[in-house]
């Protein structure tokens, strides 16, 4: 049996995948619970979770799992997927405002980006470049879309393709405007915790005429490890109107083009 997004529903990678959805939807379950739910034996049960474990997913503790707030916690697509829906909308309507017709742009991995990937069937022709999967599903059937997928290493964590191959690809493309969003703003930089997503992000960067982050308010006034680029990279910031004042303020005072999408 196959899923909706193609991956086969079955084996271990799938459970596991799974398994990581569900926790990180519940919030924790017990092996016992997560056993029976998937049919499986409690000893396979332990070696899944021992594995989502090691990817620092979920942190086990007698009896049962839970979900582990970090940065991995965040990088997950699972999580990205349910967060901030709301806001992700708003900023999406706000910033299809920018496409036109004829276009070429380039979308990342994130889920805003996805959002605003739902709204380009009625501004056509367009050619989009993404190496996010659940964009190249989405935009798959759009008539007047050129998809142009970004290949490289498949990355289960943010169900996107990264690492060397992805960022030659991305060299070798001009678009008119990508659209990307970061996990972290403060200070005049936009942030993200992971090293191989920042090498991505950058090479979009530097492959588009134009540049748009998409940002929610609950990123704002936030750092995170590693640098992506200046706010002023970014021919603007698109952010919701749930942005406290004083993360506005520092975007006015490091100069920030920017614009609040209204709920």
């Amino acid at each position: 049996m196959t899923s909706r997004n193609g991956r086969q529903r079955s084996g271990p990678a799938w459970r596991q995948h799974a398994i990581g959805e569900f926790i990180l939807t519940h919030g924790s379950g017990t092996a016992a619970d997560l056993a029976e739910r998937f049919k499986v034996s409690l000893m396979t049960i332990h070696r899944d979770l021992d594995e989502l474990e090691r990817q620092g997913l979920v942190r086990r503790f007698r009896g049962g799992v839970t979900a582990q707030r970090s940065g991995v916690f965040e990088s997950s697509i699972a999580y990205r997927r349910k967060s901030m829906q709301a806001e992700k909308d708003v900023i999406a309507e706000k910033a299809v405002e920018l496409v036109e017709p004829g276009m070429s742009i380039m979308l990342d991995d994130s889920t805003t980006a996805l959002a605003l990937a739902g709204r380009l069937e009625k501004i056509t022709p367009l050619t989009v470049v993404t190496n996010f999967l659940d964009g190249l599903n989405l935009l798959s059937t759009v008539r007047g879309i050129r998809l142009v997928a970004l290949g490289g290493d498949y990355d289960a964590l943010h169900n996107s393709f990264l690492g060397v191959s992805c960022v030659n690809d991305i060299a070798d493309i001009r678009v008119d405007l990508c659209f990307v969003s970061t996990s972290a703003v403060s200070g005049g930089r936009a942030y993200h915790q992971e090293p191989h997503i920042v090498l991505i992000k950058r090479a979009m960067l530097q492959s588009a005429e134009r540049n748009v982050l998409l940002v929610d308010h609950s990123k704002l006034g936030r750092i995170a490890l590693h640098k992506v680029a200046l706010l002023t990279d970014f021919e603007r910031v698109i952010t919701d109107d749930g942005a406290p004042p004083g993360a506005l303020a520092d975007l006015d005072h490091h100069k920030v083009a920017y614009d609040v999408a209204v709920r």
